[in-house]
């Protein structure tokens, strides 16, 4: 699907000259370009023209949370059959750990996250995965690291009616894309299971998938209501399903992880030992072993 926007406003005043100044700057391939104007001119209508000029999947940054919440809303009135999506930090609170040696006291780490703010961050990712029409409004968390593409992409789950899959590999697959299994509180990134009846509720979207098996055959794949259960869209084609977290990775990648952490914690450990640090050292190999059990 294309770039269309939707408002009953043209471009006036000086908008039609910047718009078609940016358009030639991104077919000439400039680096940078620099939109001026005062607050209420109508810039964000205007990089909205520009995006429906060159069709192009679109990054929009803001320094903080307050501007990308607005600017998200203003794309997304101009965009409604366009997949407009946001992704800023899904902390409500952050408290890092700290130690103090000099009193042996260890602070630990504490944080909130929304849930709902966490939906959004995955659903950008689905969104850029699966389509092209896509405008990402984010903050500056989006900078920040979440792992390999290709990796997230070859842990996703595929499902289709008529596929050949036990439901024990099923649910193995699942545990693997860290979902849990919740027979009672099903809720976002869980999943349940009732005899041959998988169903599924992905952490990012609102509505859950129902898997039906016969014998090691997959019967039919559904879109249910979580809460009530009613089937809202029957599958007939192949439906990904995507990790419950960024943070996932494949079984390889985790045992030499291991590996590795656990040959930088020895050395680490023999140099503060060398240095004198005995606490230290104690408190490395603590939280080190605590995290690698974690994982």
């Amino acid at each position: 699907m294309s770039f269309k926007i939707r408002s009953e406003y043209q471009p006036q005043g000086d908008q039609p000259q910047a718009i078609e100044a940016l358009v030639r700057g991104l077919s000439d391939g400039a680096k940078d370009q620099v939109l001026l104007g005062i607050t209420g001119s109508g810039k964000t209508f205007t990089v909205a023209s520009v995006i429906q000029r060159v069709q192009r999947p679109m990054l929009v940054l803001a320094h903080n949370k307050t501007l990308a919440a607005q600017l998200y809303q203003e794309f997304k009135s101009l965009f409604p059959e366009n997949s407009v999506e946001y992704f800023v930090s899904y902390y409500d609170y952050y408290q890092p750990e700290a130690y103090v040696p000099a009193s042996d006291t260890y602070i630990e780490k504490e944080a909130t996250i929304n849930e709902e703010i966490d939906r959004l961050r995955m659903s950008a990712t689905r969104a850029l995965f699966e389509r092209r029409d896509v405008i990402v409004v984010a903050s500056v968390s989006c900078i920040y690291g979440l792992g390999d593409p290709d990796a997230y992409y070859g842990m996703l789950l595929f499902v289709e009616p008529g596929a050949h899959m036990t439901r024990d590999a099923l649910l193995q697959k699942l545990v693997e894309l860290q979902y849990e299994r919740s027979d009672i509180d099903f809720d976002r990134g869980s999943f349940r299971v009732r005899g041959d009846v998988v169903e599924i509720y992905p952490s990012y979207q609102d509505q859950a998938y129902r898997i039906e098996l016969w014998g090691d055959e997959i019967d039919s794949v559904s879109t249910i209501d979580p809460l009530l259960g009613e089937v809202l869209h029957k599958h007939t084609s192949r439906l990904p399903i995507y990790p419950k977290s960024h943070y996932v990775m494949s079984k390889p990648t985790v045992k030499k992880a291991l590996k590795t952490i656990k040959e930088e914690l020895v050395w680490w450990e023999e140099e503060l030992i060398k240095q004198g640090k005995l606490v230290e050292s104690q408190r490395l190999h603590q939280r080190t072993m605590y995290d690698l059990e974690m994982i």
